[in-house]
C-alpha cells in the first residue's frame, strides 16, 4: 500500500475553494429568488442609487446631492429589470430612459430624480397621501401643511437647471427638510430638473407616480387641512370600497372673504359646526367665489344642509370644476402634460378623469381652507390665454377617444360610459360627431361593466 503525503497547504486551498463556491452559489440564488419576488409583488425591481422599493430609515435625512455638478453628474442613473422569461436572464432598462418614457409628453430634456429625500415611515397601504407640488418661495406654506396632515405626503419641486438657483434651492431645501422630525417621517421629496417653469401637471404626476399609498389627494399646499378625513377614510370600509369601485372623493373648499383673515391656519374652524357658524355671517365661502364654475359643482347649498355622514354625488359636472379630490392612485388617467402655465391644466386633469367614467361623491362633513395670498395675475392672465385654446381642443380630443374606446368595448352605454356620453354631446364643436357614436352604439355589446 502507497500512502502519499498530501501538503497541509493544499486543504486550506481546498476550504476556501469550497467556502467561496458556498458563498457564491448561495448569493446567486439569493439574487434570483430577491428579483422574482420583487418582480412578482412590485412589477418590476429598481437597483442602483435609488432603490425606490427599499424601506427607507435613515437617522438623519440626507439628500443625494448638496450642490448644482453632484445633482446633474453625481446621481448615478439605477436600472430597472422586468422577467422576460424563466429561462433567460431579466430585461433591462436604465431608470433615466424609464422615467423619460413614464413622463414623454412634458418638455425635454428634463432629469427626474425620485427620493431625493425618503421619509422614514413605511405608510400603509389603505393610508392617503397627499400629492402635491412647490416652488422653494412656499417653502415655509408647505411647513405648515406637514405639521397639520401628519400623514404620508409625495412632493415634486422643480429645479431651475441653473447653477447659482440650484446651489440655493438645495441648501434651503435641506434646512426645511431638516427643520421637523415631522418632516423626515412623512414627506418624500422628488426633483424635476430642466430649464421650463410652470410644467404643473408633470409634477402633479411625478408626485402621484412616486406616492407609497393606493389612495391619493392632490391638493394645493395653499390649503389647509381642517378635518381628519384621511383617519376616515382609513378605517370606513364603505368608503375605501367607493374608492376602489372607481370614485373620487370631493373635500369641498372654503377662503375667507376677508384676504388679511384668511392668512392664518391656526385661527381656521376645525369641525363644520364652527365652519357654518362662519359662513351663516359672511366670513367664509366658497374657494374662488367669483368664478363660479371651479367650484359650483360641488352643491354648497346642499353641503350645508347635509347630515352627519352624509356622501352624496356631483351631479350637475362642467368642464371648468376643480375639486380637490381623494382617488385610487391606480386606475383614473393621468394629468395631461401638454399644459403649460397657468389656466385649464388641472381642469384638463379632473375633466379625462371624469370622462373615464370616475364618479364625484362630496365627503359633507369634511373640509379645507384655502390660505390667503397674493398672485401673480399679469402672468396668469397672459398664460391663461394660451391654454384657453389648448383646452378647447383637448376636450374635444378627449371626448372623441373616450366615445371610441367605449363603443368598441360595448360599455358605452354602461353606468362607466355615462359622463362621456353626457358631456361630450355638450360641446358644440363635436355635438353632432358625439350624437352620432352614441346612436351607431346602441345594442352593441354588453350593457355592463
Amino acid at each position: 500500500m502507497i500512502c502519499i503525503r498530501v501538503p497541509r497547504a493544499f486543504y486550506y486551498l481546498a476550504a476556501v475553494y469550497v467556502a467561496v463556491s458556498l458563498v457564491y452559489t448561495t448569493t446567486s440564488h439569493f439574487l434570483q429568488l430577491h428579483r422574482a419576488l420583487t418582480t412578482y409583488y412590485g412589477r418590476t425591481f429598481f437597483s442602483g442609487s435609488l432603490s425606490w422599493l427599499a424601506p427607507g430609515h435613515p437617522e438623519t435625512p440626507t439628500p443625494l446631492a448638496r450642490t448644482h455638478q453632484e445633482l446633474i453628474h453625481g446621481i448615478p442613473s439605477g436600472t430597472v429589470y422586468w422577467n422576460s422569461s424563466t429561462r433567460g436572464p431579466n430585461a433591462a432598462a436604465s431608470e433615466d430612459l424609464f422615467l423619460s418614457k413614464a413622463f414623454s409628453t412634458s418638455m425635454r430634456p428634463s432629469k427626474i430624480i425620485p427620493y431625493f429625500y425618503r421619509a422614514s415611515d413605511r405608510p400603509a397601504a389603505n393610508d392617503v397621501t397627499i400629492t402635491t407640488l412647490i416652488t422653494s418661495n412656499r417653502f415655509h406654506v408647505f411647513s405648515r401643511l406637514v405639521e397639520r396632515y401628519r400623514g404620508p405626503i409625495s412632493v415634486a419641486i422643480h429645479v431651475k437647471n441653473v447653477t447659482s438657483h440650484v446651489d440655493e434651492l438645495l441648501a434651503s431645501l435641506h434646512t426645511l427638510y431638516a427643520s421637523s422630525p415631522l418632516m423626515a417621517q412623512h414627506v418624500d421629496v422628488h426633483l424635476i430638473v430642466d430649464a421650463f417653469d410652470r410644467q404643473f401637471n408633470t409634477w402633479r404626476n411625478v408626485a402621484r407616480f412616486f406616492a407609497r399609498t393606493d389612495y391619493v389627494m392632490m391638493l394645493d399646499i395653499d390649503f389647509s387641512v381642517c378635518t381628519d378625513f384621511r383617519r376616515v377614510i382609513r378605517f370606513t370600509p364603505d368608503l375605501r370600497q367607493r374608492l376602489d369601485s372607481g370614485v373620487a372623493l370631493v373635500i369641498p373648499a372654503f377662503e375667507y372673504s376677508n384676504l388679511d383673515e384668511g392668512t392664518n391656519q391656526d385661527v381656521f374652524p376645525r369641525t363644520k359646526e364652527a365652519l357654518l357658524n362662519l359662513v351663516n355671517v359672511g366670513r367664509i365661502g366658497m374657494f374662488h367665489a367669483s368664478w363660479q364654475p371651479g367650484h359650483n359643482s360641488t352643491d354648497y347649498g346642499k353641503y350645508y344642509v347635509s347630515s352627519p355622514g352624509e356622501v352624496y354625488e356631483v351631479t350637475h359636472y362642467q368642464p371648468s370644476y376643480e375639486p380637490y379630490i381623494v382617488m385610487r392612485k391606480d386606475g383614473p388617467p393621468w394629468c395631461d402634460e401638454r399644459f403649460v402655465g397657468y389656466g385649464g391644466n388641472k381642469a384638463a386633469c379632473l375633466f379625462e378623469i371624469y370622462l373615464s367614467g370616475v364618479s364625484f361623491q362630496v365627503l359633507a362633513d369634511h373640509f379645507i381652507i384655502h390660505q390667503n395670498h397674493l398672485y401673480e395675475e399679469t402672468i396668469r392672465k397672459n398664460e391663461r390665454k394660451y391654454n384657453r385654446k389648448l383646452y378647447a381642443e383637448f376636450k374635444e380630443e378627449a371626448c372623441l377617444k373616450y366615445l371610441k374606446v367605449y363603443a368598441d368595448a360595448g360599455i358605452l352605454h354602461a353606468e362607466r360610459g355615462r359622463n362621456a356620453r353626457e358631456q361630450c354631446v355638450r360641446i358644440r364643436s363635436i355635438a353632432r360627431v358625439a350624437g352620432q357614436i352614441i346612436e351607431s352604439s346602441q345594442g352593441l355589446g354588453s350593457l355592463q361593466d
